[in-house]
């Protein structure tokens, strides 16, 4: 007899329907998975035997053919368990067909029968609601996450046992439903109101986080870089529920589920000796890496020279694009990664290069090889360079209240509702760091004595294009938090010390 039941598959990070079709027949006892399954798909089988027996149902020795389609789709983790169990049930006579009409399965299976979570779902979800399936049953532990599709009937399952009662209509559904509150402010650990002093580190990364700029931060050790960046979170612009959903779907196919809503926008902070994989993702099945974890968020890299050059080579094309591809013999995934870069680093390899109140002990060629690591290309998608001076302890004393994250976002909102206003008919774009040169065009006029500083600065620290549009952008962001319609003077002037600091830095 021939049973199909409805599950997914992750293919980047949005789901597809899978389905499972189980056919058990005369000949010899054999159990054979197809469908371009992975090892764990394959072993399913021992799994499904033991749950189905030890949740008090007679297993039959049969020959047990099970296809998964599409064909041509890599199917892989212990997801389909539980849809394959189902459908051996009802090619057993146990269980009708048309109890899982219209119905999405997912679930891992123990050999006790009980069910276990399992990763994506939430993209499950969404992609069994756009398929027109009404009702879906998932571990207890991913309901949450599922029930965030409000399309969708989300029924949560301990075990085999149960979902065959629910099917039955002996038990009652348990349908879980999630109250996720979007207007609740996000809470982070840090906060600008402990940070000392750092007056000019505040301003820049208030001006970043207003529009999305990337920042190079360089001090002495214990100045306060790593601080200033664990703070930045709290300060970025409130997140729609879409980029909420987006990044939450993201932490569901990269961890073993997430439970609810993502409430802060994440932060990122991997160490410098991270792989490829890691950073960037990939394996034999491309999973998500640092820069799309940290995707609407922030990517910290700590000790920006010690991380290996070419990891460093291949953020070139998230910081440019918003989205990382990777591709494998077995199959190609597009994954997103929108994120604020924020480096740091030390002046030298001593760390204490210009430091007024301790002595530099690198010689010049020392210096070169330790900035060289960071590549001009790189240098380029970068928009600050920001200083971050030894703190006083006249400053580090004080007990005067610092600003706190709360009012330095609020001006930060009030910028990105001027971008949410201006960039309402660009869907692709959220903020002025994500401009084009197109756009740059439209929106980055300049006067003529803006325009007389822009021309020096270009011929005297030999810019690029690409970083005179980011001197443009960033222009029209320090505007923004000054509610000017237009770009004046000041505003060019200011964009350009920031990017000053690169020159002098890297070009020495």
């Amino acid at each position: 007899m021939l049973a199909r039941v409805t599950s997914g598959a992750i293919k980047g990070i949005d789901g597809v329907p899978v389905l499972v079709e189980v056919d058990v027949g005369n000949g010899l006892p054999s159990f054979t998975t197809v469908g371009l399954p992975d090892h764990s798909v394959r072993e399913s089988k021992d799994r499904v035997k033991a749950a189905i027996k030890n949740c008090g149902y007679k297993f039959r020795s049969r020959k047990v053919t099970v296809n998964l389609a599409p064909a041509d789709l890599r199917k892989e983790g212990p997801l389909y368990d539980l849809p394959i169990a189902l459908g051996m049930l009802i090619a057993y006579g146990l269980l009708d067909q048309e109890s899982v009409s219209g119905l999405f399965v997912v679930g891992e299976l123990s050999l006790d029968g009980s069910i276990r979570a399992v990763p994506g779902v939430l993209p499950m979800a969404l992609a069994a609601t756009q398929a027109g399936y009404k009702k879906m049953i998932v571990p207890v532990e991913n309901g949450g996450e599922a029930a965030l599709v409000k399309d969708v009937e989300v029924i949560g399952a301990h075990s085999l046992y149960e979902v065959v009662e629910i099917l039955k209509g002996v038990r009652q559904a348990d349908c879980i439903s999630t109250d996720a509150d979007l207007d609740k402010s996000s809470s982070y650990r840090w906060d600008f109101a402990t940070v000392k002093g750092q007056a000019q580190a505040k301003r820049a990364l208030e001006i970043a986080a207003a529009g999305m700029h990337n920042v190079l931060l360089s001090g002495p050790p214990g100045s306060g870089k790593s601080l200033l960046a664990k703070c930045l979170p709290s300060i970025l612009s409130d997140w729609s529920f879409a980029e909420r959903l987006e990044t939450t779907k993201i932490y569901s196919i990269a961890t073993n589920g997430y439970d609810a809503l993502i409430e802060g926008r994440p932060f990122r902070s991997p160490h410098h000796t991270i792989s490829d994989a890691g950073l960037i993702g990939g394996g034999s099945i491309p999973r998500p890496g640092e820069v799309s974890l940290a995707h609407h968020g922030v990517l910290f890299l700590d000790e920006l020279p010690e991380f290996k050059k070419h990891l460093l080579e291949m953020l070139r094309q998230p910081l440019e694009d918003g989205v990382v591809t990777v591709s494998r013999a077995q199959l190609s995934a597009t994954f997103p990664a929108r994120f604020l870069l924020i480096g740091a680093m030390n002046p030298c390899p001593c760390g204490y290069l210009g430091d007024p109140a301790a002595s530099c002990m690198c010689n010049e060629t020392q210096i070169q090889r330790y900035t060289g690591r960071i590549s001009g290309p790189l240098l380029d998608r970068i928009d600050m360079f920001v200083e971050v001076p030894r703190i006083d302890f006249q400053q580090l004393s004080s007990s005067r209240p610092a600003e706190s994250s709360a009012e330095i976002r609020k001006r930060v909102n009030e910028a990105g509702t001027l971008q949410k206003a201006r960039f309402a008919s660009f869907p692709a774009i959220h903020a002025n760091g994500h401009m084009g040169p197109k756009e740059i065009e439209q929106i980055c006029s300049i006067d003529e004595p803006a325009t007389r500083l822009l021309e020096k600065s270009v011929t005297s620290f030999g810019l690029s294009a690409r970083a005179y549009h980011r001197i443009l952008k960033l222009a029209r962001t320090i505007a923004d938090l000054d509610a000017r319609q237009t770009i004046e003077f000041h505003h060019v002037a200011e964009a350009v010390g920031y990017r000053r600091g690169l020159h002098e830095r890297f070009t020495q």
